[in-house]
């Protein structure tokens, strides 16, 4: 699999959005959780909750450092993966499949017209 898959869009804070619809599936991206080692530990929001674009939606701890979780897109948290509590491992091994982190009911879909495509992304990753 690629590291920044083509029918994602991303963040400059390292999270990835795959939008369906009105839907915004979220994760942190390959550079952040190779950034961050070994994960330890995720913090999500609950159902219901609603977030601005920007607005800290969570955290992830890893063996080396915590950090925040920034939302990319306004709307109402429809559903958070809940198996992240029990593996939050499954962030370093599959952290576009099975540790997607939050689905958000967007408020504004134009929003994800701002995100980042994965070619501007990379370009952001290689000048770190």
């Amino acid at each position: 699999m690629a590291k920044y898959p083509q029918d994602l869009k991303y963040t400059n804070d390292h999270e990835w959005a795959k939008i369906e619809g009105k839907t915004a599936t979220i994760g942190i991206t390959f550079h952040a959780q190779d950034a961050l080692g070994e994960v330890v530990f995720v913090e999500l929001p609950a159902v219901g909750k609603t977030l601005k674009k920007g607005d800290t939606f969570g955290v992830v701890e890893s063996i080396k450092a915590v950090s925040d979780l920034y939302s990319p897109i306004s709307g109402k948290v429809v559903a958070t993966n809940s198996s992240l509590a029990d593996n939050p491992g499954l962030t370093n091994t599959d952290s576009y499949g099975d540790a997607w982190m939050v689905k958000i009911e967007m408020d504004n879909p134009s929003e994800a017209s701002e995100l980042l495509s994965p070619e501007d992304y990379t370009k952001l990753v290689d000048s770190l």
